[in-house]
């Protein structure tokens, strides 16, 4: 409990006229402390992680390299250059993740392609693994609102998770949504074909460094997914996929063209 007193009085001189007293829990900020602990806990380990690769293998370069072969020093230089970029990916999402919490996230939007967009990525995403990705669109699909860059943030994050945690193909399906109280946009849908996730533990998806079996991942893909989001004034729901796997969906709004 959390005790503050202040007193009212015209001058120092004159007697006093008021006393507040104010009680407040420490149950809050005792929280807050746990969870800055928790945050900083968690990103010195991310960090470590790559960090130790790096020097080990640069390290090694510098001892021994008149000892390595050319195909040795280009191996081990690849995989600095891995942990590095898994730095720099980490780096990239704690900045998005401190926009979001401050409310300071830079959105540039304009009307966008929504179909054009995702193909993009899809093509991106299936360039660099073997896993089989599959898009396709139920009728014409209206001209989104999104910052291009952030939208391609969303896609990706989505797809790599889905590849991450699920098996065989990811599925994506996007189609025009229309409800009464006058909504229009696209909804997508992807799907893996792994474990799923169970409807008990669906609340904590988009919290910080949430993970979800031993597959590795910064943990903060989802929570950056749902604040870019509804940034732009859509939303996200986790579900069951026809295939048995996870179902992520997200409702994107349809940019403010008039009527069509």
């Amino acid at each position: 409990m959390l005790v503050t007193a202040r007193i009212h009085r015209p001058t120092p001189r004159d007697a006093v006229e008021l006393v507040a007293v104010t009680m407040r829990s420490g149950r809050g900020r005792a929280r807050l402390d746990r969870e800055r602990s928790d945050l900083v806990a968690t990103v010195a380990h991310e960090l470590r992680s790559p960090l130790t690769g790096v020097k080990g293998f640069v390290q090694a370069l510098l001892n021994r390299w008149d000892k390595l072969s050319d195909e040795q020093k280009k191996l081990m230089l690849a995989t600095v250059n891995a942990d590095a970029d898994r730095l720099s990916r980490l780096i990239a999402e704690l900045l998005d993740v401190a926009r979001i919490d401050t409310g300071r996230l830079s959105l540039y939007p304009r009307p966008l392609d929504f179909q054009a967009a995702v193909g993009r990525v899809v093509a991106s995403v299936q360039a660099g693994t073997g896993r089989e990705i599959a898009f396709a669109v139920d009728g014409d699909l209206p001209t989104v609102h999104a910052d291009p860059d952030k939208l391609a943030q969303v896609v990706t994050n989505l797809v790599d998770n889905a590849i991450r945690h699920g098996e065989g193909q990811v599925t994506l399906t996007a189609s025009r949504i229309r409800d009464e109280a006058s909504y229009d946009g696209v909804l997508l849908h992807v799907d893996d074909e792994g474990d799923g996730i169970s409807p008990d533990i669906r609340s904590r998806v988009f919290t910080k460094f949430w993970k979800h079996g031993t597959r590795g991942g910064s943990g903060l893909g989802m929570y950056i997914i749902h604040g870019l989001v509804h940034a732009h004034g859509g939303s996200v729901e986790i579900d069951d996929a026809p295939t048995g796997g996870a179902r992520v969906s997200i409702l994107w709004p349809k940019a403010d063209l008039g009527e069509d």
